[in-house]
């Protein structure tokens, strides 16, 4: 069940939360239980220290102006774009370079070894790159047949 809570963004730039009770709580961020599988469900609110102080069952729930804040938040705190094709890579012995198209546009990153791919369900794959940077290839049936291919040379 999502805490009643209220929130707003103080003229710093920080989120400020009010629970019912009139606790406040400056500087708060919104965290993903499950980022991948089920991204707009299951916020976690939690304080400077840590600690959760509110529950989002489903974003979509919260009123228009809270919802609001709390996914530009989330969108200002997480980068994780979306393969959806793979165009080249440099070798299919690590490390290599890899050309990608992105829901974020076209890039290039550097895979480190085969372990930087990490399977989280049978058809998604999260990729991290030299500089830690998450890529996340959310259905492997989807991608066109060049891009499978070379995702089957590394997996």
């Amino acid at each position: 069940m999502t805490t009643t809570f209220e929130l707003i963004r103080n003229p710093f730039g920080r989120l400020v939360l009010t629970t019912t009770e009139g606790e406040v709580h400056e500087g708060v961020s919104p965290v993903r239980a499950f980022p991948v599988q089920a991204p707009e469900d299951g916020i976690s609110l939690l304080n400077g220290d840590g600690k959760e102080v509110a529950w989002i069952d489903r974003i979509a729930d919260l009123p228009p102006a809270i919802g609001a804040l709390v996914s530009e938040e989330l969108s200002g705190r997480e980068f994780m774009p979306e393969i959806s094709r793979i165009n080249s890579v440099t070798s299919y012995a690590t490390p290599c370079t890899w050309n990608v198209a992105t829901d974020r546009g076209d890039t290039e990153f550097v895979l480190r070894g085969e372990e930087d791919i990490r399977r989280l369900t049978i058809d998604t794959l999260l990729i991290s790159d030299i500089h830690g940077i998450h890529y996340l290839i959310r259905d492997l049936r989807a991608l066109d047949k060049h891009s499978k291919k070379i995702i089957d040379r590394f997996l």
